[in-house]
């Protein structure tokens, strides 16, 4: 498998990087409001592809030199969420999109990760019929003419 992607009779693998960061639900929309300003996070005919995950438990200590203070006890914060997206591997913007999450997000030190990986990419064949796709099923999503 080659780290500069590759393709099958339907799709393309291409490099991409994802970013993958922390936050309080509450954080999201004003992160993703402002990541999408700078970067439209495009994936074939869509934008604005993202992922977030359920609530889950962050545990944490402030220690010295926290703005919270120091404290002996462990907090246990409900309701962090992980969000996800892919960025192409341009420099400029992903510093860009890092500087954002920090400008927006509430954490003093957010936890944001990047890592290399292959994205599919559709070819765009006509699959229209295919019974396996959204608009062929019925889903409460679904888009009714």
């Amino acid at each position: 498998m080659s780290a500069k992607g590759f393709e099958t009779k339907a799709v393309r693998m291409e490099p991409m990087l994802l970013l993958t960061l922390q936050a309080p639900a509450d954080d999201v929309d004003r992160i993703m409001a402002a990541v999408t300003r700078i970067a439209p996070l495009v994936m074939g005919k869509y934008d604005s592809n993202a992922y977030q995950s359920g609530g889950g438990i962050e545990w944490y200590r402030p220690l010295e030199g926290a703005v919270a203070g120091a404290e002996t006890e462990v907090r246990k914060r409900p309701g962090t969420v992980e969000l996800s997206f892919e960025l192409p591997p341009d420099q400029a913007l992903v510093d860009r999109v890092i500087e954002t999450i920090f400008q927006t997000h509430s954490y003093q030190e957010p936890v944001i990760r990047l890592q290399n990986i292959l994205s599919s990419r559709s070819k765009g064949l006509d699959d229209r019929d295919n019974p396996n796709r959204w608009w062929n099923t019925t889903g409460d999503w679904k888009i009714r003419p």
